[in-house]
């Protein structure tokens, strides 16, 4: 297992590595400069501007910034937010407990709703629970993230007044009150994001469900006198769960990109409205520092998921 865990590693740097100059590249041929308030701002010598551009190294051919940027990634240094005035990397890590609490929550609801509702919806195909839970589940990931925002807002805040729709990290309650607000602040954008995932989910663990639970030997095991709920929890969801693993891991970036919308709308302070605010502001840095932890999140949940495939079937060899 560490072998092949290691190996998977190695494969991915030269992918890692051509994403950070695609990155790069289009960023620095996209129009804009980072500077740009500067040369307007009379209060800043021509000199001072000329010798941040030096220090930035912003007027070097591309290939020796992204040389630069390289070398300083490898050695920790993520850059630095020429908005913000700070480094890149404690910008990201002050963003990333807000998005990883609503993205993670997000992400528990969507298998608690999923995995029950999608499995026993295949246990009894076309029967009214199945028929309401698919159409619930098309009408779900037919409807985007911000017109759902929209909506919870306009019901449970404007019109019922009983959940704030604007996401604050400045709570001044303490103890248990800071904890009931935080989770009531963050009931709204945690349920948009959840109730898109679960729809989708649903469908899939359906679909894996009906696949396996067809087979011989889940025909056999039930000729053997095995309960319905020891043949399906057994023999039949292990199996099922290993396309829905590929869907989970290749769905946490884009997870990532959906939560950036879902800030916006509830000004969640997170890592999503940070890469808004800096692409409308040309902070670069920020920009391919945020854009590539994404592709990094990428490689990460695809190595997971091939290592939960030989748990999940141990007929699988990670070789």
């Amino acid at each position: 297992m560490s072998q092949y865990v290691l190996r998977r590693l190695l494969i991915a740097i030269p992918s890692l590595l051509g994403i950070s100059v695609v990155l790069f590249v289009v960023l620095a041929l996209a129009p804009g400069d980072p500077f740009a308030e500067l040369a307007t701002n009379p209060n800043v010598p021509p000199e001072v501007q000329a010798a941040l551009r030096a220090k930035f190294g912003l007027d070097d051919p591309i290939y020796l910034r992204y040389l630069h940027w390289l070398n300083a990634m490898l050695h920790g240094d993520w850059g630095f937010s020429f908005v913000s005035r700070m480094n890149v990397d404690t910008l990201i890590l002050q963003r990333l407990p807000a998005t990883l609490y609503v993205i993670g929550s997000a992400q528990i609801l969507a298998l608690l709703i999923a995995i029950p509702v999608g499995v026993y919806a295949a246990t009894k195909p076309y029967s009214l629970f199945d028929q309401i839970a698919n159409t619930l589940a098309f009408i779900g990931f037919s409807l985007p993230t911000f017109f759902t925002g929209l909506l919870f807002i306009l019901i449970f805040s404007v019109t019922l007044d009983w959940l704030p729709f604007v996401y604050s990290t400045d709570i001044k309650a303490t103890g248990i009150r800071w904890v009931l607000e935080m989770i009531r602040q963050a009931i709204m954008p945690v349920a948009v994001l959840g109730l898109f995932q679960a729809a989708s989910m649903t469908r899939f663990v359906r679909s894996a469900m009906l696949d396996v639970i067809r087979l011989d030997y889940v025909t056999t095991a039930r000729a053997k006198g095995l309960g319905q709920a020891k043949v399906i929890v057994k023999h039949v969801m292990r199996n099922a769960m290993i396309p829905v693993v590929t869907l989970i891991a290749l769905q946490m970036p884009a997870v990532f990109g959906g939560a950036i919308v879902t800030e916006q709308i509830f000004r969640i302070p997170g890592i999503g409205s940070l890469l808004i605010s800096s692409i409308l502001s040309n902070d670069t840095p920020v920009v391919m520092a945020v854009t590539f932890v994404f592709a990094c999140l990428v490689v990460l949940f695809n190595l997971i998921a091939d290592v939960l495939y030989g748990w999940l079937d141990p007929r699988i060899s990670l070789r």
